[in-house]
């Protein structure tokens, strides 16, 4: 098992104390009626194996992209655990990563997670060249060889498809879909065991994105990491991942193999999901 994650909820908003019992799927809300606090994921039990693909969809405010950031440590968790193997205390089982201090966390991302943003501008530092943004990520990860950090740079460069003839050049000079594809190759460049991906290919032309979602899964194949991918898109959805996990109001309301959960879907939503897109 390499996450493992048990009742975590996010409560956004001064909470009464009951914000997490009153919402939830079954109470048809994400607002409590008592103090209006938002419960952006409620009691989410989930697990990742090694070198799974994950995918969450749901409609905008069902609460996955919030989930992929509490994963990430982008925000708390106002409740419950999250066991990631590659984290080890002392005693060498995996520490619960909702506790972790801020160079803990620094730690995580640097070597061991990372997250593909749906902007770009989140990914990367627009202040460094396209190679830059891939050295800062391999210093990180504790190389301090120039040369090393040079080929590795040209490495990523070459396996996400950007002319290497480019790689001093400064984010702003590529499109879209090349700057998508820098902060993915910024993302692998520190051998991470899990990518978060939200929304990789919103906003990216089609053709752009069949190109992505093929160089991805390419990548994942090869170089065996899991995934987490969070998509709207159902299409992006059955193209890359094994499991699929339904959300609504912030629960999970339905999970499965991806071909079974599409194909013949149990939960109402689901099938409400499926056919708008059929």
């Amino acid at each position: 098992m390499l996450l493992e994650i048990e009742n975590l909820s996010k409560v956004y908003g001064k909470s009464c104390g009951q914000c997490i019992a009153l919402t939830g799927d079954d109470m048809g809300t994400a607002i409590c009626p008592v103090c209006g606090a938002v419960v952006a994921v409620n009691r989410i039990n989930l697990r990742v194996e090694d070198n799974e693909v994950l995918g969450i969809v749901g409609e905008s405010g069902s609460g996955k992209s919030t989930l992929l950031q509490l994963i990430y440590r982008d925000t708390k968790t106002t409740e419950g655990k999250m066991f990631f193997r590659e984290m080890q205390g002392e005693d060498g089982e995996p520490v619960d990563i909702a506790g972790l201090n801020m160079m803990e966390t620094v730690l995580m991302r640097n070597t061991m997670m990372a997250m593909i943003y749906q902007n770009p501008r989140l990914g990367l530092n627009f202040l460094f060249s396209g190679g830059g943004n891939i050295a800062e990520k391999v210093i990180a990860a504790g190389q301090r060889n120039y040369e090393d950090i040079r080929k590795s740079a040209c490495y990523f460069f070459e396996k996400t498809d950007l002319p290497v003839s480019r790689i001093d050049q400064s984010p702003e000079t590529f499109s879209g879909g090349q700057q998508q594809r820098i902060q993915i190759a910024k993302a692998l460049a520190a051998s991470p065991r899990l990518l978060l991906l939200d929304e990789p290919t919103t906003g990216l032309d089609v053709s752009v994105q069949a190109q992505i979602l093929d160089m991805i899964r390419v990548l994942q194949k090869e170089l065996s990491f899991s995934m987490i991918v969070v998509s709207h898109d159902l299409g992006v959805i059955r193209h890359l991942t094994d499991i699929t996990v339904v959300m609504r109001n912030g629960s999970i309301v339905e999970q499965g193999l991806t071909d079974q959960v599409l194909e013949d879907p149990q939960h109402v939503y689901t099938q409400l999901l499926v056919s708008s897109v059929l």
